[in-house]
Protein backbone atom coordinates (compact mmCIF):
# COMPACT_ATOMS: atom_id res chain seq x y z
CA UNK A 1 0.00 0.00 0.00
CA UNK A 2 1.31 3.46 -0.91
CA UNK A 3 2.25 5.86 1.87
CA UNK A 4 1.73 8.96 -0.25
CA UNK A 5 4.37 11.59 0.43
CA UNK A 6 5.60 10.19 3.73
CA UNK A 7 9.21 9.04 3.52
CA UNK A 8 10.88 6.45 5.73
CA UNK A 9 14.50 5.75 4.79
CA UNK A 10 15.95 2.27 4.97
CA UNK A 11 17.34 1.65 8.44
CA UNK A 12 21.10 1.55 8.88
CA UNK A 13 23.02 0.03 11.72
CA UNK A 14 23.42 3.51 13.21
CA UNK A 15 19.72 4.33 13.32
CA UNK A 16 17.62 3.82 16.47
CA UNK A 17 14.85 1.23 16.65
CA UNK A 18 11.30 2.53 16.62
CA UNK A 19 9.73 2.93 20.05
CA UNK A 20 6.27 3.94 21.22
CA UNK A 21 5.19 5.98 24.22
CA UNK A 22 1.70 6.77 25.44
CA UNK A 23 1.37 10.07 27.28
CA UNK A 24 -0.90 10.28 30.31
CA UNK A 25 -2.38 13.69 29.48
CA UNK A 26 -4.26 14.83 26.40
CA UNK A 27 -3.11 18.09 24.81
CA UNK A 28 -4.76 17.87 21.42
CA UNK A 29 -6.52 15.47 19.11
CA UNK A 30 -5.71 13.44 16.02
CA UNK A 31 -7.83 11.71 13.45
CA UNK A 32 -6.92 9.59 10.47
CA UNK A 33 -8.03 10.39 6.96
CA UNK A 34 -8.40 6.67 6.31
CA UNK A 35 -10.32 5.80 9.48
CA UNK A 36 -11.78 9.15 10.63
CA UNK A 37 -11.99 9.54 14.40
CA UNK A 38 -13.49 12.71 15.87
CA UNK A 39 -11.89 13.71 19.15
CA UNK A 40 -12.63 16.69 21.39
CA UNK A 41 -9.59 18.53 22.73
CA UNK A 42 -9.66 19.45 26.39
CA UNK A 43 -6.73 21.81 26.71
CA UNK A 44 -4.98 22.56 23.45
CA UNK A 45 -5.54 25.42 21.04
CA UNK A 46 -4.84 23.27 18.02
CA UNK A 47 -4.94 19.68 16.95
CA UNK A 48 -3.13 17.53 14.41
CA UNK A 49 -4.58 15.07 11.94
CA UNK A 50 -2.55 12.09 10.83
CA UNK A 51 -2.35 12.12 7.03
CA UNK A 52 -2.02 8.38 6.55
CA UNK A 53 -2.79 5.14 8.35
CA UNK A 54 -2.06 1.65 7.10
CA UNK A 55 -5.13 -0.34 6.09
CA UNK A 56 -6.63 -1.95 9.18
CA UNK A 57 -9.34 -4.53 9.75
CA UNK A 58 -11.10 -3.49 12.95
CA UNK A 59 -14.21 -4.82 14.61
CA UNK A 60 -16.76 -2.47 16.15
CA UNK A 61 -15.40 -3.31 19.60
CA UNK A 62 -11.92 -2.18 18.55
CA UNK A 63 -13.05 1.32 17.69
CA UNK A 64 -14.51 4.15 19.70
CA UNK A 65 -18.32 4.08 19.52
CA UNK A 66 -18.31 7.78 18.62
CA UNK A 67 -15.97 7.32 15.66
CA UNK A 68 -17.16 8.78 12.38
CA UNK A 69 -16.38 11.26 9.63
CA UNK A 70 -15.24 14.71 10.69
CA UNK A 71 -15.33 17.98 8.75
CA UNK A 72 -13.30 21.13 9.30
CA UNK A 73 -12.92 24.37 7.27
CA UNK A 74 -9.93 24.13 4.96
CA UNK A 75 -8.70 27.66 5.71
CA UNK A 76 -8.30 26.68 9.39
CA UNK A 77 -5.89 23.87 8.53
CA UNK A 78 -2.20 23.75 7.67
CA UNK A 79 -0.22 20.86 6.21
CA UNK A 80 3.06 20.24 7.98
CA UNK A 81 5.85 17.95 6.80
CA UNK A 82 7.91 16.84 9.79
CA UNK A 83 11.52 15.86 9.07
CA UNK A 84 14.15 14.57 11.44
CA UNK A 85 17.70 15.63 10.53
CA UNK A 86 20.07 13.25 8.76
CA UNK A 87 22.53 11.10 10.70
CA UNK A 88 24.89 13.23 12.80
CA UNK A 89 28.34 12.32 14.08
CA UNK A 90 26.87 12.11 17.60
CA UNK A 91 24.31 9.50 16.49
CA UNK A 92 26.99 7.02 15.43
CA UNK A 93 28.62 6.71 18.86
CA UNK A 94 25.55 7.68 20.86
CA UNK A 95 23.59 4.71 19.50
CA UNK A 96 26.35 2.43 20.80
CA UNK A 97 26.79 4.17 24.15
CA UNK A 98 24.35 6.83 25.41
CA UNK A 99 27.12 8.51 27.45
CA UNK A 100 28.76 9.61 24.20
CA UNK A 101 26.06 12.28 23.89
CA UNK A 102 27.72 14.08 26.82
CA UNK A 103 31.07 14.35 25.06
CA UNK A 104 32.23 17.91 24.18
CA UNK A 105 33.64 16.36 20.99
CA UNK A 106 30.13 16.38 19.51
CA UNK A 107 29.32 20.05 20.18
CA UNK A 108 26.72 21.17 17.61
CA UNK A 109 27.18 17.92 15.70
CA UNK A 110 27.31 18.03 11.91
CA UNK A 111 25.98 15.26 9.69
CA UNK A 112 28.08 12.32 8.49
CA UNK A 113 28.86 11.18 4.93
CA UNK A 114 26.05 8.64 5.36
CA UNK A 115 23.85 11.50 6.55
CA UNK A 116 24.51 13.36 3.29
CA UNK A 117 23.47 10.25 1.35
CA UNK A 118 20.23 10.28 3.37
CA UNK A 119 19.77 13.95 2.45
CA UNK A 120 20.24 13.15 -1.24
CA UNK A 121 17.69 10.32 -1.02
CA UNK A 122 15.08 12.51 0.69
CA UNK A 123 15.72 15.33 -1.76
CA UNK A 124 15.06 12.94 -4.65
CA UNK A 125 11.84 11.79 -2.96
CA UNK A 126 10.39 15.27 -2.35
CA UNK A 127 11.01 16.17 -5.99
CA UNK A 128 9.62 12.93 -7.42
CA UNK A 129 6.40 13.12 -5.37
CA UNK A 130 5.88 16.82 -6.18
CA UNK A 131 6.25 18.02 -2.61
CA UNK A 132 9.16 20.34 -3.42
CA UNK A 133 6.86 22.53 -5.56
CA UNK A 134 4.12 22.75 -2.93
CA UNK A 135 6.02 23.84 0.16
CA UNK A 136 5.62 27.53 1.03
CA UNK A 137 8.13 27.66 3.88
CA UNK A 138 10.87 25.56 5.49
CA UNK A 139 11.47 25.95 9.23
CA UNK A 140 14.72 24.63 10.68
CA UNK A 141 16.07 24.26 14.18
CA UNK A 142 19.21 26.45 14.41
CA UNK A 143 21.77 23.68 14.80
CA UNK A 144 24.34 22.53 12.26
CA UNK A 145 22.76 19.15 11.46
CA UNK A 146 19.24 20.53 10.95
CA UNK A 147 20.43 23.47 8.85
CA UNK A 148 22.52 21.15 6.68
CA UNK A 149 19.55 18.82 6.24
CA UNK A 150 17.12 21.65 5.46
CA UNK A 151 19.25 23.30 2.77
CA UNK A 152 20.35 19.93 1.35
CA UNK A 153 16.79 18.63 0.95
CA UNK A 154 14.89 21.80 0.05
CA UNK A 155 17.57 24.09 -1.42
CA UNK A 156 17.99 25.12 -5.05
CA UNK A 157 19.95 23.43 -7.82
CA UNK A 158 23.19 24.32 -9.54
CA UNK A 159 24.81 27.10 -7.52
CA UNK A 160 27.09 29.40 -9.47
CA UNK A 161 29.34 31.99 -7.88
CA UNK A 162 27.51 35.17 -8.84
CA UNK A 163 27.61 38.40 -6.89
CA UNK A 164 23.84 38.90 -7.06
CA UNK A 165 22.91 35.48 -5.63
CA UNK A 166 23.59 34.60 -1.99
CA UNK A 167 23.99 30.84 -1.41
CA UNK A 168 21.94 28.94 1.15
CA UNK A 169 25.13 27.19 2.28
CA UNK A 170 28.75 27.99 1.50
CA UNK A 171 31.07 25.24 0.30
CA UNK A 172 32.22 22.74 2.97
CA UNK A 173 30.04 24.24 5.74
CA UNK A 174 30.25 22.08 8.85
CA UNK A 175 32.90 19.78 7.33
CA UNK A 176 30.35 18.69 4.76
CA UNK A 177 32.73 18.26 1.85
CA UNK A 178 29.90 19.63 -0.27
CA UNK A 179 29.83 22.49 -2.72
CA UNK A 180 27.75 25.61 -2.13
CA UNK A 181 23.96 25.19 -2.29
CA UNK A 182 21.86 27.63 -4.31
CA UNK A 183 19.05 29.79 -2.93
CA UNK A 184 17.35 30.01 -6.34
CA UNK A 185 13.92 28.47 -6.98
CA UNK A 186 13.36 27.11 -3.49
CA UNK A 187 11.11 28.06 -0.56
CA UNK A 188 12.41 30.47 2.11
CA UNK A 189 14.20 28.76 5.00
CA UNK A 190 13.75 30.27 8.47
CA UNK A 191 15.54 29.25 11.68
CA UNK A 192 13.29 28.97 14.78
CA UNK A 193 14.51 28.22 18.31
CA UNK A 194 11.23 26.69 19.55
CA UNK A 195 11.81 23.49 17.56
CA UNK A 196 15.30 22.83 18.95
CA UNK A 197 16.28 19.49 20.42
CA UNK A 198 15.80 18.49 24.09
CA UNK A 199 17.83 21.19 25.84
CA UNK A 200 20.69 20.96 28.32
CA UNK A 201 23.66 18.76 29.34
CA UNK A 202 24.34 17.24 25.88
CA UNK A 203 26.91 19.41 24.01
CA UNK A 204 25.62 18.11 20.65
CA UNK A 205 22.44 20.12 21.32
CA UNK A 206 24.20 23.41 22.10
CA UNK A 207 24.23 25.83 19.18
CA UNK A 208 26.91 28.16 17.91
CA UNK A 209 26.55 31.91 17.81
CA UNK A 210 24.06 32.98 15.18
CA UNK A 211 26.73 35.15 13.56
CA UNK A 212 28.69 31.97 12.76
CA UNK A 213 25.67 30.32 11.15
CA UNK A 214 24.97 33.47 9.13
CA UNK A 215 28.42 33.17 7.56
CA UNK A 216 27.92 29.46 6.73
CA UNK A 217 24.25 29.74 5.66
CA UNK A 218 23.98 33.26 4.18
CA UNK A 219 20.49 32.98 2.64
CA UNK A 220 18.84 31.35 5.69
CA UNK A 221 16.70 33.79 7.68
CA UNK A 222 17.87 34.01 11.32
CA UNK A 223 15.94 37.19 12.13
CA UNK A 224 13.49 35.45 14.50
CA UNK A 225 16.28 34.44 16.89
CA UNK A 226 16.74 37.09 19.57
CA UNK A 227 20.21 36.32 20.95
CA UNK A 228 23.47 35.76 19.10
CA UNK A 229 24.72 33.50 21.90
CA UNK A 230 22.90 30.35 23.00
CA UNK A 231 21.00 31.39 26.13
CA UNK A 232 18.67 28.34 26.14
CA UNK A 233 21.15 25.50 26.68
CA UNK A 234 22.53 24.85 30.20
CA UNK A 235 25.44 22.53 30.96
CA UNK A 236 24.00 21.17 34.21
CA UNK A 237 20.20 21.39 33.73
CA UNK A 238 18.31 19.02 31.44
CA UNK A 239 14.91 20.08 30.13
CA UNK A 240 12.14 17.76 31.38
CA UNK A 241 10.03 15.74 28.93
CA UNK A 242 7.01 17.81 29.94
CA UNK A 243 8.88 21.03 29.20
CA UNK A 244 9.87 19.77 25.75
CA UNK A 245 6.23 18.84 25.02
CA UNK A 246 5.05 22.24 26.27
CA UNK A 247 7.58 23.99 24.04
CA UNK A 248 6.38 21.81 21.16
CA UNK A 249 2.76 22.91 21.70
CA UNK A 250 3.90 26.53 21.84
CA UNK A 251 5.66 25.98 18.52
CA UNK A 252 2.52 24.46 16.93
CA UNK A 253 0.43 27.41 18.13
CA UNK A 254 3.07 29.82 16.77
CA UNK A 255 2.59 28.25 13.33
CA UNK A 256 -0.83 29.92 13.21
CA UNK A 257 0.87 33.32 13.13
CA UNK A 258 2.35 32.36 9.75
CA UNK A 259 0.41 32.92 6.55
CA UNK A 260 1.94 29.90 4.82
CA UNK A 261 -0.33 26.84 4.45
CA UNK A 262 2.17 24.07 3.64
CA UNK A 263 5.27 24.05 5.82
CA UNK A 264 8.25 21.70 6.15
CA UNK A 265 9.85 21.52 9.61
CA UNK A 266 13.37 20.10 9.99
CA UNK A 267 13.94 19.26 13.62
CA UNK A 268 15.07 16.54 16.04
CA UNK A 269 14.08 13.09 17.31
CA UNK A 270 13.61 14.09 20.96
CA UNK A 271 11.59 17.20 20.14
CA UNK A 272 9.32 15.25 17.79
CA UNK A 273 8.92 12.28 20.12
CA UNK A 274 7.97 14.25 23.24
CA UNK A 275 5.75 16.70 21.36
CA UNK A 276 3.84 14.05 19.40
CA UNK A 277 3.62 11.69 22.40
CA UNK A 278 1.63 14.37 24.22
CA UNK A 279 -1.00 14.24 21.46
CA UNK A 280 -3.58 11.76 20.27
CA UNK A 281 -4.46 10.08 23.57
CA UNK A 282 -8.19 9.97 22.80
CA UNK A 283 -7.87 8.33 19.39
CA UNK A 284 -7.48 4.64 18.51
CA UNK A 285 -4.35 3.13 20.14
CA UNK A 286 -2.91 2.11 16.76
CA UNK A 287 -3.22 5.69 15.49
CA UNK A 288 -1.57 6.92 18.69
CA UNK A 289 1.21 4.39 18.18
CA UNK A 290 1.83 5.55 14.63
CA UNK A 291 1.89 9.21 15.63
CA UNK A 292 4.28 8.93 18.56
CA UNK A 293 6.88 6.42 17.36
CA UNK A 294 10.47 7.66 17.01
CA UNK A 295 11.61 9.14 13.71
CA UNK A 296 14.50 7.57 11.80
CA UNK A 297 17.22 9.87 10.48
CA UNK A 298 15.91 11.86 7.51
CA UNK A 299 12.40 10.42 7.84
CA UNK A 300 9.51 12.60 6.66
CA UNK A 301 5.91 12.34 7.88
CA UNK A 302 3.10 14.58 6.62
CA UNK A 303 0.26 15.67 8.90
CA UNK A 304 -2.50 18.27 9.06
CA UNK A 305 -2.72 20.72 11.95
CA UNK A 306 -6.21 22.03 12.73
CA UNK A 307 -6.99 25.39 14.34
CA UNK A 308 -10.01 24.56 16.53
CA UNK A 309 -9.95 27.72 18.67
CA UNK A 310 -9.58 30.28 15.86
CA UNK A 311 -6.04 31.35 16.68
CA UNK A 312 -5.45 32.12 13.00
CA UNK A 313 -7.28 34.86 11.11
CA UNK A 314 -6.58 33.90 7.50
CA UNK A 315 -9.73 34.18 5.34
CA UNK A 316 -10.82 31.35 3.06
CA UNK A 317 -9.28 31.68 -0.41
CA UNK A 318 -11.43 29.08 -2.22
CA UNK A 319 -14.86 29.63 -0.62
CA UNK A 320 -17.48 31.43 -2.76
CA UNK A 321 -20.53 33.25 -1.33
CA UNK A 322 -23.05 31.84 -3.80
CA UNK A 323 -26.06 33.84 -4.95
CA UNK A 324 -25.12 37.36 -6.00
CA UNK A 325 -26.84 39.75 -5.43
CA UNK A 326 -28.01 38.50 -2.01
CA UNK A 327 -31.70 38.03 -1.36
CA UNK A 328 -34.40 35.64 -0.29
CA UNK A 329 -33.39 32.14 -1.36
CA UNK A 330 -35.03 29.54 0.85
CA UNK A 331 -33.55 26.02 0.89
CA UNK A 332 -35.84 23.29 -0.45
CA UNK A 333 -36.66 21.86 2.98
CA UNK A 334 -37.90 25.28 4.13
CA UNK A 335 -40.15 25.53 1.03
CA UNK A 336 -41.54 22.06 1.81
CA UNK A 337 -42.32 23.12 5.39
CA UNK A 338 -44.25 26.18 4.15
CA UNK A 339 -46.21 24.01 1.71
CA UNK A 340 -47.15 21.62 4.49
CA UNK A 341 -48.42 24.46 6.68
CA UNK A 342 -50.66 25.74 3.85
CA UNK A 343 -52.26 22.32 3.49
Amino acid sequence: MSVGINYSPGLTRHQPKSLTFLSSSSSASFFSTRIPITVRSQSASSSICCSHLHSLSLSSTDMDTNAGPSLFPLHRCKTIHLVRHAQGIHNVEGDKNYKAYMSPEYFDAHITPLGWQQVDNLRKHVHECGLAKRIDLVIASPLMRTLQTAVGVFGGEGYTDRMDIVPLMVANAGNSGRGAISSLNCPPIVAVELCREHLGVHPCDKRRNISEYQFLFPAVDFSLIESDEDTWWEADVRETKEEVASRGMKFLNWLWTRKEKEIAIVTHSGFLFHTLSALGNECHPLVKKEISKHFANCELRSMVIVDRNMIGFDPATTNYPGKIPPGLDLPSDAVDEKAEKRT
